[in-house]
């Protein structure tokens, strides 16, 4: 059986500074950076403004010149630096594994130096290669020449995970790929996300990689200093000056469609319960809201069926098995534009909304999404007024 795996922890950056000899400037500057447990943060900005320089002082494979840096509380300076890469997922462009080891012994670095026993590392093994879209049976013996660009990185990512570290730096780890195996490991690395709950650094220059993977976005500036530190909404509604607007390419309408996500905007609240509760509680509860249903949930807050009035009326003791399956449901993830279509295709006029572990956050109907639009429209006309005006 599965372990239940260990979800991230908050990482604070105080005033950390990395000031290379002979280089005139720092290439990290007095950078302060709160990261919350279980996000993923992207640090976003052209070649050397410190991106990469930054994440690679997480894990100590460069030490700060000044300034702290704490995971989990801890500051790392006092802990050994091979204990805390052992416990720090890191994943690189083109993935890095050892050509001369397979992909199974590639995963296996790591677990094998914590001491694991054969038969856990082999089970980890396997459950790594499965959770990554790798069937096990066919890929674990595999040596890395044999796999295509994206099956390397998807192999780079269970490498990573091997240990269950609860944090995972990702330094451009798609950047080599096409972009259709770019988009697909996208969204696979936002799945596991919702089910691992790691605290994530990830690197890019790409600015629509940024937006889409990003729960906070920090656009970095040389000579090392953090521009903007925002949500991706924020910085694409409100870019704090000149530079971070002109580094996103301008916002269009479009785009902000294309690259707003669902969980940032407000969703409908229609009414939910459960399989065990008192079914005329329900029923009044549906009559009172008007729509006419409600939505069951499991003993996880994932939704499993739609209730009506009707499936109700007359109907004693608890909801039990009443209603319908949902069809489908909508990732908090998702961007507008893909939820649109997910709408127009749906069987409901209302498709639940989920977050992490596919708990349920909300519902989506077409006019809220087109109100959301509505209301993007305008700040973002509000926001060209005021730069007209300045």
């Amino acid at each position: 059986m599965a372990e239940e795996p260990q979800h991230g922890v908050p990482i604070e950056l105080r005033k950390v500074t990395k000031a290379f000899p002979g280089t005139g400037a720092p290439a990290v500057r007095e950078l302060d950076l709160n990261i919350a447990a279980g996000e993923i943060v992207v640090l976003l900005g052209p070649s050397g403004c410190g991106k990469t320089t930054t994440m690679r002082m997480i894990n100590r494979l460069i030490e700060p010149t000044s300034g702290d840096i704490m995971i989990g509380g801890e500051n790392s300076r006092d802990i050994d630096p091979d204990r805390l890469r052992r416990h720090i997922g890191y994943v690189i462009q083109q993935a890095g594994l050892f050509p001369h080891m397979t992909v199974a012994a590639n995963i296996a670095q790591v677990p094998k130096l914590l001491g694991w026993d054969k038969q856990r590392i082999s089970d980890r093994v396997d459950e790594l290669l499965t959770l990554v879209g790798l069937e096990p049976a066919t890929f674990r013996d595999s040596y890395p020449r044999k796999l295509s660009g994206g099956q390397q990185q998807r192999v780079g990512v269970a490498r990573a995970l091997a240990a269950d570290p609860p944090v995972l730096l990702m330094d451009e780890p798609f950047g080599a790929l096409d972009p259709i195996t770019r988009e697909r490991l996208q969204d696979e690395l936002l799945g596991l996300q919702d089910d691992l709950a790691k605290t994530i650094v990830f690197v890019t220059h790409d600015v629509d990689e940024a937006l889409k993977l990003g729960d906070h976005i920090a656009v970095m500036q040389r000579p090392g200093h953090i521009v903007q530190y925002a949500t991706p909404a924020e910085i694409l509604t409100n870019p704090a000056d000149d530079y971070v607007e002109q580094f996103l390419g301008g916002g269009s309408s479009m785009r902000l469609l294309r690259l707003t996500k669902v969980g940032d905007i407000d969703l409908d609240q229609v009414p939910y319960t459960t399989e065990d509760a008192d079914a005329p509680g329900v029923l009044k509860e549906i009559e009172r809201d008007g729509r006419g249903y409600a939505l069951v949930l499991d003993g996880m807050r994932r939704p499993l069926r739609w209730v009506t009035q009707s499936d109700l009326e007359g109907r004693q003791g608890p909801v039990g098995e009443a209603g319908d399956p949902v069809g489908g449901t909508i990732s908090h993830r998702m961007t507008l534009q893909d939820a649109m279509e997910a709408l127009l295709n749906a069987d409901n006029d209302n498709v639940p909304v989920v977050g992490r572990r596919r708990a349920y956050a909300g519902a989506l109907s077409l006019s809220t999404l087109q109100s959301a639009i509505q209301s993007i429209k305008a700040r973002e006309r509000e926001r060209r007024t005021r730069r007209n005006l300045a």
